[in-house]
């Protein structure tokens, strides 16, 4: 299970992503661009995945993931967080942010990583 907050964590402790409250619930953002939302209650998420991705993740976990409403065509994946294993989940969203975010900023976030690797 993977907490509201959890959720919130994983997304906002990447390079210069920001929370911003968008249809009345929280969406996460790089640069102006989504890569992640969660609804109201903080039970369910949607996360920026590519269509091949979303359909995996469905065929494996039908009780867990779900294409998203509205940009599911995209291969957003809708995933209920209470059914998630939240490494996964940590994942999908770091992937997310590094489809999302200019290649100079993966390449800087890369270079932390591994700086605080060693």
């Amino acid at each position: 299970m993977l907490s509201a907050e959890d959720f919130r964590d994983v997304a906002l402790n990447l390079l210069e992503s920001e929370e911003v409250e968008t249809w009345g619930h929280p969406t996460f953002r790089v640069r102006d661009k989504m890569f992640a939302a969660m609804d109201g209650d903080g039970h369910r998420a949607t996360v920026k995945t590519t269509p091949e991705e979303q359909q995996a993740l469905v065929a494996s976990a039908p009780e867990v993931y779900a294409a998203a409403d509205y940009v599911g065509r995209y291969g957003w994946v809708s995933v209920d967080l209470r059914l998630a294993d939240p490494e996964e989940i940590g994942e999908l969203v770091r992937e997310a942010w590094r489809r999302t975010a200019p290649q100079r900023l993966v390449s800087m976030h890369d270079a932390a990583e591994s700086r605080s690797a060693q």
